[in-house]
């Protein structure tokens, strides 16, 4: 029997969507909120990802230990993530948890933000900044990103830096909340085994009194550019280098080419990169990939490797990408095969779906069956591939570097 998605849009614009399969021994749920670092004014940097935080810290009828202790109860795998583009409130329990886990996450997206909780929650963001900062990749990466994207805001920064988490308050936190958290804003989704009809029943009764209010979003294509930039950290064992050129969105039907090419160059085991550099011990690490966003996009090279060997790394890596049509067809159909087992196993797992189902509403406002995700996979031809490079040549890379002062 063929699993469909049952979709309902509530009066306020919330959008419910429901993929159940009796054969799942458990079930996902989740809210998918369009918002993230690139919706945030210089001000606001980093108060998605605090708000995520705060989410778990009370509302109006339950205080954080409350919360603590009901996932507990419920035996939920429960957990949040921020990203530049979308905030996502998760859980997977087992069936007869379900409507309970509902309750509580709906309960949970309508925050009370306690004074004292949040300012108790700036100083462990705080904290997470320091740690992350002293991450070599992580570094690169913020910095690389902030100045490739420049004043568009794809660039911006999830966490935020030490003077815009010190500076925000409460209230500002409330106005951005107010401000992007509306019901039209947000996907209720659900997969595995559950029952679609009390599911949708409660989202009514849960959600459907929550005020709508018109959202926008700059997704305007960010104008690629070319630089070359260094930075420099004390007590670096390993240089590092990222790569960024202009690349798909996440609406482009170019993803899916181009998605099998960076199988192709740059997967962590078998693909051009691997074979050349870290296969021959030049590198640690290096990587191509496609960064598909909201109505924009890049592709990136990464390297990691001793100071002395950068240059070489960097050169060769340079190489493979102004070759991108220089594969056989064993290389094509290789990296079609690892992406369709990838969606696969992710798609057995309700979590995995539940995903799929919010992330791509959020994207694309559909729905895709994995039987048809994995045919436009495995329909990506060596023409494809070329009809996508025409669009986006790869010719055009800022180049930045990490190095030991």
């Amino acid at each position: 029997m063929a699993i469909r998605v049952h979709k309902e849009v509530l009066p306020n614009g919330l959008t419910v969507l429901a993929e159940s399969n009796p054969a799942n021994v458990s079930a996902g749920i989740g809210f998918f909120v369009r918002t993230g670092a690139r919706d945030e004014t210089a001000r606001e940097s980093g108060v998605s990802h605090f708000l995520e935080h705060m989410m778990f810290k009370g509302t109006l009828t339950r205080s954080a230990l409350d919360i603590n202790l009901e996932l507990g109860n419920l035996g939920a795998q429960a957990n949040a993530f921020t990203s530049e583009e979308n905030t996502v409130y998760y859980a997977t329990v087992i069936p007869e948890k379900f409507k309970a886990m509902q309750e509580l996450l709906s309960d949970m997206l309508r925050p009370a933000l306690d004074p004292e909780e949040f300012t108790m929650e700036k100083k462990v963001i705080l904290e997470e900044i320091a740690l992350y900062r002293d991450r070599p990749h992580f570094y690169l990466f913020e910095n690389a990103f902030k100045d490739y994207f420049g004043s568009h805001p794809a660039g911006n920064s999830v966490l935020g830096s030490d003077e815009s988490i010190s500076a925000v308050t409460r209230d500002e936190m409330k106005a951005y909340f107010d401000r992007r958290y509306s019901p039209s804003n947000i996907v209720l989704a659900a997969s595995g085994n559950f029952s679609v009809e009390e599911f949708l029943s409660d989202a009514r009764a849960l959600c459907g009194e929550w005020t709508n209010f018109e959202v926008d979003r700059d997704v305007s294509r960010h104008t690629s550019k070319s630089v070359y930039k260094e930075f420099r950290r004390k007590n670096l064992s390993h240089s590092h280098a990222v790569l960024l050129a202009k690349g798909a969105s996440a609406q482009d039907e170019e993803r899916f080419a181009l998605s099998v090419l960076s199988n192709i160059l740059g997967d962590s085991s078998g693909s051009a990169m691997y074979w050349e550099l870290v296969d021959k011990g030049l590198a640690d690490s290096a990587s191509f990939d496609s960064d598909e966003r909201d109505g924009t996009g890049c592709v990136m090279v990464y390297v990691s490797t001793s100071p002395s060997k950068l240059d070489e790394v960097v050169t060769i890596a340079r190489g493979i990408v102004s070759r991108p049509m220089d594969f056989s067809d064993a290389d094509l159909e290789r990296a079609k095969a690892k992406i369709v087992s990838r969606i696969v196993l992710d798609g057995e797992l309700p979590m995995g779906r539940l995903m799929s189902l919010g992330l791509e509403w959020n994207y694309r406002r559909t729905t895709t069956p994995l039987s048809e995700t994995i045919a436009k996979v495995r329909a990506v031809s060596r023409a494809d591939i070329a009809r996508a490079l025409e669009k986006f040549p790869m010719n055009d890379w800022s180049e930045y570097r990490l190095l030991p002062e």
